[in-house]
């Protein structure tokens, strides 16, 4: 596909981003919660809860650090579900924000699992973590992601044995990455429409490191050296075959910003993945496709947590 294809975003998350402001302070810190009241767990005879039983929650504002760069989250935790709760973490796409990933973590939550979204140092212009887009590219989202799942697993209330990986667009491939050199520490990994397919957009026309100047604007943001250059020569996909465990891939087929045959790609080289296609779904799930998108994920999660 042409460049010129791709002058939309990659995450076209970027339709639900509010750009934001301000800077985290604090180390593992964590701000007053907020509590959400849902439908109480509704009982059969037997006293057993039923599947449609939803938990309240609390959010809260919670940081890490990456180097010097602060990393800012907000942390969906279940009321009453455990003292070890599995974890989902989920990462945002190209120019987006923690924000994006607000229907899936409402979603999860309610079923039992902490949920943290956060946004990746330099990952947008309004950005709550620290960095600049300038100094951005999968390899330091990759390092923001590792932080991230560190703190998660010092989290007294995370079960550090079933940690699960989610994101959209770019920060589904920077999961699968991260998830291939991190085996052990990670239960699972849901992509929805990853970005496998950026290697090649983000490095055409680039034959060598002299080619690439200093700063570079690709689809509606400005980005620097670093993040072309760190693709160049990249084979995201032997990469990513080195995660072993299951993994579940969710896909519109009217993608036209990452084609579907991206994740078809990646389905023939894992050990083992699923791919769901939603008909007719583009670069981002709303409405119906969301909330098959979400039973698709619950299913993959209690099927798949220790």
């Amino acid at each position: 596909m042409k460049k010129a294809g791709y002058i939309v975003l990659f995450c076209m998350t970027a339709l639900f981003v509010v750009l934001l402001s301000g800077c985290a302070q604090g180390d593992h810190t964590s701000l007053p919660a907020e509590t959400f009241s849902n439908n109480p767990p509704v009982e059969e005879e037997s006293g057993q809860t039923m599947e449609t039983s939803k938990y309240e929650y609390e959010t809260r504002e919670l940081y890490t650090k990456r180097d010097e760069n602060q990393i800012y989250g907000l942390i969906y935790i279940p009321k009453d579900a455990g003292e070890k709760m599995p974890a989902v973490i989920f990462s945002h796409g190209f120019g987006g924000n923690y924000q994006v990933g607000t229907q899936y973590a409402e979603a999860l939550v309610q079923k039992g699992y902490v949920v943290y979204c956060f946004d990746f140092c330099g990952g947008s212009p309004g950005s709550r973590s620290d960095g600049s887009t300038l100094d951005m590219s999968i390899f330091t989202e990759q390092a923001d992601l590792e932080a991230v799942i560190h703190m998660m697993q010092e989290q007294p209330f995370v079960d550090e044995e079933n940690i699960f990986l989610m994101g959209t667009s770019m920060g589904g491939a920077v999961s699968a990455i991260t998830a291939s050199e991190h085996k052990e520490e990670i239960k699972g990994a849901i992509l929805l429409y990853p970005a496998f397919a950026m290697v090649d957009v983000v490095t055409e026309g680039f034959n060598s490191v002299e080619d690439i100047p200093d700063t570079y604007y690709f689809m509606w943001m400005t980005v620097g050296r670093v993040f072309v250059e760190a693709l160049l020569d990249y084979d995201i996909y032997s990469e990513i075959a080195a995660y072993d465990k299951d993994v579940l891939l969710l896909h519109g087929d009217a993608d036209k910003i990452v084609p579907l045959s991206s994740s078809e790609k990646a389905v023939e080289v894992y050990d083992s993945a699923r791919l769901e296609v939603l008909p007719g779904a583009g670069h981002g799930f709303s409405g119906s496709d969301a909330e098959q998108a979400v039973t698709w994920m619950l299913e993959y999660l209690e099927t798949h947590k220790k």
